[in-house]
């Protein structure tokens, strides 16, 4: 990818965010479903616009490329979508608010996923073999991701929540959209800081596990940072849109759990000579994130009358 591209994308990158918090999002507002419904089809129709041009721009194994790690990373950004519920739900964040945590949100994931990206590609380039390590890791990931139980996770004893309300000096109540407020000279954090800050935190854990991913289908940088930043848009109107249903998906974390391994298995299958297709490795993904969703609305969990539901 010449530098030129480079430029123009990441100039499309910023007049996409420039649009939608200066124009389509410019007031504070709570996300209906309906909204965010509509918001997560304009998201997924830009996306596949923009396959259309990598297809013509750069060819049919490019465009494959794109659309395979787009719907991983898409997939693998559900699970933020847990995580996110939880940590609203705790602090208390105010509905009108949430969009605007995970607009800021998402522009520091994007800056801190294309350093990972960065840091991933430069690896692979000086040492081949690293793919492998990737592969081994997505491997155990899977595996561990598709047969833990849930657990319980009390954003209070996260250790970069406990490190910031220590140190950094903070207000006990929300101003607005306002992450800062000046109070007798000073600056002091709101909740609403803490919050934007565990979020980006929280994605980059999960970070390290889709990066490598995506890895497993292309190395190209373009396509793997390109894929993820469009996985990335869509992500605050997804979350809108199944924040309230997501729990419903008991059986998703299983299916993601085989999608990573399947990635890994991907990455190491070279060593014995066997080269899986992008066109195989896109059916695979699809049918396993497709049939988890489905099983998991089709065969819900019972609950005893005994047991509440909520965050």
């Amino acid at each position: 990818m010449s530098i030129l591209g480079w430029i123009l994308f990441n100039l499309l990158v910023f007049v996409i965010l420039a649009l939608d918090l200066g124009i389509f999002h410019r007031k504070a507002h709570t996300i209906s479903v309906k909204e965010a419904l509509w918001w997560s089809l304009v998201w997924i129709v830009v996306a596949l616009a923009f396959n259309v041009v990598v297809y013509f721009w750069m060819g049919h194994q490019a465009g494959l490329e794109f659309l395979t790690g787009y719907l991983i990373e898409r997939a693998l950004s559900i699970d933020n979508i847990f995580v996110f519920v939880l940590l609203f739900s705790y602090f208390k964040v105010p509905p009108q608010y949430q969009h605007r945590v995970l607009f800021w949100g998402i522009l520091g994931a994007l800056i801190l996923r294309g350093a990972l990206i960065a840091a991933g590609a430069a690896l692979i380039a000086a040492f081949g073999w690293i793919l492998y390590v990737f592969g081994v890791f997505l491997i155990f990931t899977g595996i561990k991701m598709a047969v833990q139980k849930e657990q319980g996770v009390d954003p209070g004893h996260n250790p970069v929540v406990k490190w910031f309300r220590r140190v950094v000096p903070m207000t006990r109540y929300y101003y607005g959209t306002r992450f800062t407020i000046g109070r007798m000279g000073h600056f002091v954090a709101t909740p609403l800081m803490l919050v934007l800050i565990t979020v980006e935190v929280t994605d980059l854990v999960f970070a390290l596990d889709s990066i490598p991913a995506i890895f497993a289908i292309t190395k190209n940088g373009f396509i793997v940072y390109s894929s993820n930043v469009f996985a990335i848009f869509g992500l605050r109107a997804m979350y809108f849109a199944l924040a309230g249903i997501v729990h419903k998906f008991i059986y998703l974390k299983f299916g993601l759990g085989i999608v990573l391994s399947f990635v890994g298995v991907k990455m190491l299958l070279p060593l014995i000579h066997i080269e899986l297709s992008t066109v195989w490795a896109l059916l695979v993904v699809g049918v396993v994130i497709t049939v988890s969703i489905v099983a998991s609305l089709l065969f819900p969990k019972k609950t005893l009358p005994s047991e509440t539901t909520g965050v």
